[in-house]
Order: C-alpha cells, then structure tokens, then sequence
C-alpha cells in the first residue's frame, strides 16, 4: 500500500468549506488504497495576524513567547481537519510538532530539524487511522517549543516523508504547479510537468514562492519524490525528482524573478588580503544572509566590494558596514534598495554554450542595464532595475521559447 504525506497550505484550509473539501480529499486517498499522513498549515492569514497582534501588545517579542503563540495557527487547523474526517466515517489523530517527534535546535523562530522520532505516527497508521500534524513546529533539545521559519510546513511535510519512507509527499495549495514564469507577469507561462531538485532548488533561491527552498533541500538530500498540486482543482501538477539520465533536459525551463532584495557597495576599500574575510565575518556574526557578492577590478590600489542581501536584513547590514568603514579605511557605505534579480534556470545550460550571451543580448534590445550577473552551472542571475524587471521576464520568456 502506497504511503503518502500530503501537506496542505494556509489557502488549502482558509475556511470551513476549505477544510471539508481538503477532509474529502483525503477519504478519497484512502479509498483509492493509499495510507495518508496529513500536515497543515495555519488557516489562511492567520499566522500574520498573530504576528500583528503580538507587535500590537509588545515591542520586544521574545522567541520563545513568539513561537508559543505562532504555533496556535496550525494546532487550530489540524483539530478541525480531524473533525471533519471523522464526520465522513474517516478516524483521524491531530498532532502537534513535539507530539509527531520533531525535534529541532534551540534556535526560536528559525529552528532547523535535528531528528524526526515518529513512533507515534507509526502506531496511528498502523491503527488505520490517518495523523494530521500541525506543521511549521517542534520541540527543541530544550524541551521548548519552537518554529521552523517561513516555509516551515513544507519542511515538515518532507521530513515526515524522509522519516516515514514515504512514496511522495504532496503540497496542496492555491497554485497547480511550477510554471516557466510568473504567470501574473507572462500569461503564456505554461506549468512544467517535471523539474528535477537541482533545476528546483535554483528556481526556489531565485524569487519562486511555490514551495520552499528548504523543503526541496531536504528533499533532495533524501530523495523524496514532491508532487506540487492545487487543491481547487485537484489536477496533476508538477512532480520534483531526480533528474532522468535517459532524457534530453531543456536548456531553459524557467525565467525567475526576485524583488525582496537590497544591494549594498562598499566603496574605496583597499585592495588588501583580509578585508573582505573581515566584513563579512562581521555580517555572518550578525546572521545577515548574502546572496550575490561582485568585487570591481582593483584601481589605484581601491576597490568596491557589492552584495545583496534581502530587505529586511538591509538596515542591519548598513549598520556593521558603516561600523567598519573607518576601520578598513572605505570611502563610503552605499545602499540601493529599488534593485530586482531576474534568473534564467534550466539544467540543459550544462551542455548549451551561448544562453548567457542570448540573455543579456535580448535584455540589452529590452533597454533593460544589468547592474551584477551571478552564475551557476544551471542558473545565470542579473541584478537590473526594479521598474525593469516585469519587462525582463516578459522578453526573456519569449526569447526562449517557453511561452505554453
């Protein structure tokens, strides 16, 4: 018997009606002699409105609390699942993270999982009946409650698959799939029916919000197959997996897109051995994540020293920056946050000579300037203007060729 986790976004169940179609669903599975583990998101917006709540009654928001509070979402919905299963003759046991045997580090609000003991979740299926686990949360070696960060119920869902020896896990949510682009900026996109992990990761790192970067990580690292779906529809969608040997990947599988990132220069920096190691000690200390770093050639023993890195970490960023700044003798501390990424990504670039040539000639007919370029073995990245980049995805998609 086929054995599957199927995670459930916070559209999936917004509402009572939502949560009965998602609990027909699933009694459908079992007809069709699958066992089912389920995992949930919070319901709806629920999970920003907490977070509302908690600016509203506090300025400083400690992590614990903040977890304790952030983790009623998902325990919320996965009662009510329950419920609803068991209206359609369907015996169900909710769990919470620690319940399921989740169990993380002691890092509140972005804990990483450290090992998954799933013996009761066994003992439910083994039992017949199908756990739904309320996602985003575990228990730390501490013993304290804690939250896996944005994304967190898709990580749930994956590692639960790991732990299980699941066939697949399943994400429901408001998007049928992986597409070639967005599809509110190219209504010609068309979805993908398969992406290899690597092609995923890349599209996930690149501005993709259908499924989060650490899920497919995790995916990847112990080959679990990902079946993205809508639950609206219930249509096939994309399938994540390993890359087919046998077959011809396309050159270009999808042009990607990312507004939520700054761009910091550090100006007139001494071209010196040290400098750099410096800096970004300095950032990593204060657990800034960079993303794109360019260095400009040296010029009369100076150089510039560029990095982007997401919006929300930009004014801590300017900070140890500047703090620095005397300190390795730098001209000037620059910040630009009215930048975009736009990614090409397809795991045929390998073997294709020419794609970057190609992207940066059709953005250059385009008007569009590129500011940085970033490269992988299957993803080139430029750094343009944000008004610009609606139209360098539009004229890249139809460049190559993706348009359905």
């Amino acid at each position: 018997m086929a054995l599957v986790v199927q995670k459930f976004g916070g559209t999936s169940v917004a509402d009572a009606e939502r949560i009965r179609a998602v609990a027909d669903h699933v009694a459908r599975s079992r007809r069709q002699g699958q066992q089912v583990v389920v995992v949930v998101s919070a319901m709806g917006k629920e999970t920003d409105e907490l977070i509302h709540l908690a600016g509203q009654v506090s300025q400083t928001r400690p992590g614990r609390e903040m977890d304790m509070l952030l983790t009623a979402g998902e325990r919320k919905a996965m009662a009510l699942l329950c419920m609803a299963l068991h209206d359609l003759g369907v015996p169900a046991d909710s769990f919470t993270g620690s319940q399921a045997g989740i169990i993380t580090d002691t890092f509140h609000e972005r804990a990483k999982i450290l090992e998954i003991k799933a013996d009761r979740l066994r003992e439910c299926l083994a039992a017949d009946k199908v756990p739904v686990v309320a996602g985003f949360q575990g228990v730390s070696t501490e013993r304290d409650v804690t939250t896996l960060g944005r994304g967190g119920s898709d990580t749930t869902a994956v590692a639960l698959a790991a732990a299980l020896n699941a066939d697949a896990m399943e994400k429901y949510s408001d998007v049928p799939g992986v597409f070639s682009a967005d599809p509110r900026l190219v209504p010609g996109a068309r979805r993908l029916p398969h992406v290899s992990y690597d092609e995923m990761l890349e599209i996930a790192a690149t501005g993709s919000g259908v499924i989060a970067f650490r899920a497919v990580e995790f995916a990847r690292n112990h080959s679990v197959p990902m079946h993205v779906r809508s639950s609206f529809t219930w249509e096939p969608g994309t399938w994540i997996r390993e890359e087919d040997p046998t077959m011809e990947q396309p050159i270009i599988s999808a042009v990607t897109h990312d507004t939520s990132e700054a761009k910091v220069t550090v100006a007139g920096v001494p071209d010196q051995p040290g400098i750099a190691a410096r800096l970004f000690r300095s950032l990593a200390d204060k657990s800034v994540n960079l993303d794109m770093i360019v260095q400009n050639v040296s010029l009369h023993g100076t150089t510039d020293i560029s990095f982007t890195v997401p919006k929300s970490d930009l004014d801590i960023a300017l900070e140890v920056c500047r703090s620095h700044a005397d300190e390795i003798a730098a001209d000037d501390v620059l910040a630009d946050s009215q930048i975009a990424k736009v990614s090409l990504v397809g795991a045929g670039m390998k073997t294709n000579p020419g794609v970057g040539a190609r992207m940066f000639e059709t953005l250059a007919d385009a008007g569009i300037n590129i500011e940085m370029i970033s490269t992988s073995p299957i993803r080139i990245t430029c750094v343009v203007r944000a008004e610009q980049v609606e139209l360098a995805v539009q004229v890249l998609h139809r460049a190559f060729e993706l348009e359905g």
